[in-house]
């Protein structure tokens, strides 16, 4: 069985260091990670924890109104397919708008831009190079 709920910043550390961070030298703790207005989320199969997200209050400048960044979005390698990143979305879509959050945006890696698409996100600008990890765009959705 899979549930998702809110976790603590230092839970999502050993699966962002996994997935986004290895063997790149740059920290799996984000700035933000315990700001009184951010969340965390995770996705459990069973009582093991899968899958991360992050989402702190932070605005881009090619977007108006209040503004979350989804940040440290990870799954574990043989859990990936099964849907965790889709339900970590929709339930912090779900939040957001509960806030009356106007927009959720990110920095998406590449290979990632075609999972995003189908959650309903849309690139806005250019690529740009994240150093050591590759090429990313800013994408971004309106909360209804």
């Amino acid at each position: 069985m899979i549930k998702i709920k809110r976790i603590t910043p230092q839970e999502t550390y050993a699966i962002r260091n996994e997935v986004l961070r290895k063997n790149i030298p740059l920290p799996f703790e984000f700035e933000g990670d315990f700001d009184e207005s951010a969340f965390h989320l995770g996705v459990f199969k069973e009582d093991k924890l899968i899958a991360v997200s992050s989402y702190m209050e932070r605005s881009h400048k090619n977007l108006s109104g209040s503004q979350y960044q989804l940040r440290g979005m990870a799954t574990l390698n043989e859990f990936q397919g099964f849907g965790a990143g889709k339900l970590m979305v929709q339930e912090a879509l779900s939040i957001l708008a509960k806030l009356r959050v106007d927009y959720l945006w990110c920095n998406a890696r590449i290979i990632a831009v075609h999972f995003y698409e189908k959650q309903g996100l849309k690139t806005i600008g250019d690529s740009f190079e994240v150093p050591f990890v590759g090429e990313h765009f800013v994408m971004f959705k309106k909360i209804d």
